[in-house]
């Protein structure tokens, strides 16, 4: 069955690819408004928190998938799907999951704010590093011809760009963005939402058919996500309410970008889009859950 998966293509078309590039785009000015440049400023002040969270999303997050493609040998489709995800940045719900678990939350705007300003550069050369150290998925990658150029492009405009139009409406509408932030970042996660489900909707028979070759796999790859937060800032002695904000943030991605990266490069490749938006479902579901855990576990979170 994960032979099959490998030539199995999800039916996304031109238009529906670009109401997708243009509703991450819009999910990220969303997120955006709330950012400010003192969020950047954190850094300074808070560098070893900011440090850490950087290594776990964006150094040790890939290594370790890439060992449990090596431990679970999935279909090369599958592992491409568990590589591009955890190349992506932060997700866009990662900032309100760690307000409910009493997390810092300057830390973790900060986070998605550095994390999708670098994604330009650190998804696309994450992704094609990783994935060219195991045979089955660089086969997959020469085949298709992967630009990492024209990634790098995509990237900045349906990331970067909104980021800092985002920044620059708070900014110069302080009032207005106050009052406009929160309907956007909702309609954006329902506009997403019904993507992912229209996705899924439209391929029910594929996702039905090979459920039990990816439905573990995200399980424990999201998982390995949390954990690998947790532990790197709990070991290297960080508050609970940092160390929450960084389990947060290593454990919900962007699945989103992930999803305009497979359509537009790989075709809807069957294993990588069940993947991703199967972890857009998931991680939902798991951040809730410790999200509800945590929100009756009190920190002298910093603002």
């Amino acid at each position: 069955m994960q032979e099959n998966l490998d030539h199995v293509v999800l039916s996304f078309n031109k238009e529906s690819l670009m109401l997708l590039n243009a509703c991450i785009a819009f999910i990220m000015f969303g997120v955006a408004l709330d950012l400010k440049i003192d969020h950047f400023k954190y850094l300074l002040k808070r560098p070893k928190a900011i440090l850490i969270g950087l290594a776990s999303q964006l150094v040790l997050l890939p290594m370790l998938t890439f060992a449990l493609v090596l431990l679970l040998k999935p279909s090369p489709s599958i592992a491409l799907g568990m590589i591009l995800v955890a190349s992506c940045p932060g997700g866009n719900v990662s900032n309100f999951y760690t307000s409910l678990s009493n997390g810092n939350v300057a830390l973790s705007v900060s986070l998605t704010a550095i994390t999708s300003s670098l994604a330009f550069l650190a998804t696309p050369l994450n992704f094609t590093f990783w994935a060219n150290q195991y045979a089955p998925t660089a086969t997959v990658l020469k085949a298709v011809h992967l630009n990492v150029v024209d990634v790098i492009v995509t990237v900045i405009f349906i990331l970067v760009i909104p980021l800092i139009l985002g920044m620059w409406v708070n900014k110069k509408y302080p009032t207005t963005t106050f009052k406009i932030a929160r309907p956007i970042k909702r309609l954006s996660i329902i506009i997403f939402a019904g993507f992912v489900v229209g996705a899924l909707s439209s391929n029910f028979d594929h996702f039905i058919n090979y459920i039990f070759n990816f439905l573990f796999v995200v399980l424990i790859h999201n998982a390995l996500a949390l954990i690998t937060g947790f532990s790197l800032a709990k070991s290297l002695g960080l508050g609970k309410a940092e160390t929450r904000s960084i389990t947060i943030e290593t454990g919900i991605q962007n699945s989103g970008l992930a999803l305009v990266i497979i359509f537009e490069y790989f075709n809807g490749l069957g294993g990588m889009a069940i993947i991703a938006a199967w972890w857009g479902v998931w991680h939902l579901i798991s951040g809730a859950i410790i999200s509800w855990q945590w929100s009756s576990r009190p920190t002298l979170a910093t603002p």
